[in-house]
């Protein structure tokens, strides 16, 4: 599998040809190999180009996470399109606006999943739908239905011309500040690089067994399928309902590697896990923001053997930074330094790189930066943006994308996470990163949950919020006060505690902090 990968596809049809009897992916009882895996995606890639599907065109994916929306990702490229995952838990408006803004004619999905657009997909570019498992009681007007095992059953293979690796295959649709989500292009190129990469640092083998727990509608979901494909892996996909699963499917598949995000982190660590099961684990990963001290040493105490990988990525980036393991004790607070193939670079606003201990703007360049935001230019310009490096002025400029992120790098280049531009606290004169204080209310050991807001106030300029929940059956705001009043300065100690019994969650487990600022601030 040392072959070059021009294609996304490619990842698995390369496995395909070396390991075919391997196991490739599991879901419930049902396990396939990767030679039959390969045939899956083929005839469902044909299926989808006699539906009209043409290089560039969309396919959009609306189910929850099984065998076929794996092989329907695949063979939307494969067919010489792009595929657009949509999260199986978002509700018809949210699907509504994903297929308008990408204009998909082409959807996959189930026969309950279409009753619940009925009214939805008039307005939309949606022509084909193809349906995975039991026929449909009724049809919208104007869709055309054709079964999933219909193309299977065809004997026909697809013709497609190979993409160059810079064409865009994939369009993921992330939350941002304000508005609805944007739809991020990723090329073939950002995909295997990718799956590359992080398959590298994380020292997969085909002897792994990953368990898939985060949405394919993510990138950090969507990455442990590239990276089992790109090594060979098993693939285990699970459909995240509640923490004492994870645990069971872990001891049942033996799995190997564990990628989650920090909330469900906090979760996992309070269920019973199997001696063999925490034991098997070779390593476990974070994503999608700082995970606490507190929970990290949990962590270790029951994955004893596994060695625990703290990663910082972007959507529009893929992934940018991971922690060495040999350094979580001696920087357990740092996102470490670029994966890779990557370089990460730390700006200031008019783009001259900080010093040492200096804060600024974490900036992504190389093969993983994405193509952009799909069909809209001008936030295109605002993220991304080009770099011209000193001495250098003879070359194209490169786009990079500018992360958003506050990050300071100590003197040997670690660096460490200090806010979101549009999530720091400006308090009395003085800018606070929630994550310290969020920090803080979790190694107390009250609270199981932890948001910190800026909420605006005429005399402080923010006034603190955390928004907490109890870790046992009640939570004291005065003691809880009184514990982060010994832990932090007075100005970032926060003013208003709100408990709650549950903090809500986006569709890929991130703390809703938008909702959360919205219903502090009402």
């Amino acid at each position: 599998m040392t072959s070059i990968r021009t294609n996304f596809h490619d990842l698995l049809a390369q496995a395909a040809a070396a390991t075919p009897d391997a196991p490739a992916l599991t879901y419930r009882d049902d396990t396939i190999g990767y030679a039959r895996t390969w045939d899956i995606v083929r005839a469902a890639a044909a299926q989808l180009q006699g539906l009209g599907l043409q290089r560039g065109d969309r396919a959009a994916i609306y189910l929850e996470k099984r065998l076929e929306t794996v092989c329907a990702i695949f063979a939307a490229t494969a067919a010489g399109g792009m595929f657009v995952p949509i999260n199986h838990v978002l509700k018809p408006m949210q699907v509504g606006h994903i297929l308008v803004d990408s204009g998909a004619r082409i959807l996959v999905t189930s026969a309950d999943r279409l009753a619940q657009l009925a009214e939805t997909l008039p307005g939309t570019a949606v022509q084909d739908v193809v349906v995975v498992g039991a026929p449909p009681k009724a049809v919208p007007e104007g869709i055309r239905v054709h079964g999933w095992d219909e193309g299977q059953d065809a004997a026909g293979r697809p013709s497609a011309s190979p993409a160059i690796d810079v064409d865009p295959a994939a369009i993921l649709y992330t939350s941002g500040s304000t508005g609805k989500p944007k739809g991020v292009v990723l090329s073939h190129r950002n995909l295997i690089v990718g799956a590359e990469s992080v398959s590298t640092y994380l020292h997969n083998t085909a002897e792994d067994v990953i368990l898939s727990v985060l949405p394919l509608s993510f990138d950090a979901g969507l990455s442990q399928v590239t990276t089992a494909f790109a090594v060979g892996a098993h693939c285990v996909l699970m459909n995240y309902l509640l923490p004492r699963e994870v645990a069971k499917l872990c001891a049942r598949h033996g799995v190997t590697g564990l990628t989650c995000v920090p909330p469900l982190w906090l979760q996992l660590v309070d269920v019973p896990w199997p001696e063999d099961a925490a034991r098997r684990l070779r390593y476990f990963a974070n994503t999608g923001g700082r995970m606490p001290r507190a929970t990290l040493d949990r962590l270790r105490g029951i994955f004893t053997e596994a060695d625990p990988y703290l990663m910082y990525g972007l959507t529009e980036a893929f992934r940018s930074t991971y922690l060495d393991p040999a350094e979580v004790d001696r920087r357990p607070g740092s996102i470490g330094k670029a994966i890779p193939n990557a370089e990460i670079l730390v700006l200031r606003p008019d783009g001259t790189e900080c010093a040492p201990g200096e804060e600024g703007e974490l900036v992504h360049r190389g093969a993983l930066v994405a193509l952009g935001y799909w069909n809209d230019p001008v936030r295109t310009a605002e993220r991304y943006r080009p770099i011209v490096r000193p001495g250098q002025e003879w070359r194209t400029p490169e786009m990079a994308v500018w992360s958003g992120d506050t990050v300071v790098a100590d003197e040997e280049g670690f660096l460490s996470f200090v806010g979101r531009h549009d999530d720091m606290i400006k308090t009395s004169g003085y800018r606070v990163s929630p994550t310290e204080i969020e920090e803080a209310a979790y190694s107390t050991g009250l609270v199981r949950d932890a948001v910190a807001l800026g909420v605006e106030d005429a005399a402080l300029g923010q006034r603190i919020v955390l928004v907490a929940t109890p870790t046992g059956e009640v939570l004291d705001a005065a003691e809880l006060t009184t514990a982060l009043r010994q832990r932090l300065p007075l100005y970032m100690v926060p003013g208003t505690i709100d408990v709650r019994d549950e903090l809500p969650r986006s569709p890929n487990g991130k703390f809703d902090r938008n909702l959360i600022k919205h219903e502090v601030s009402a």
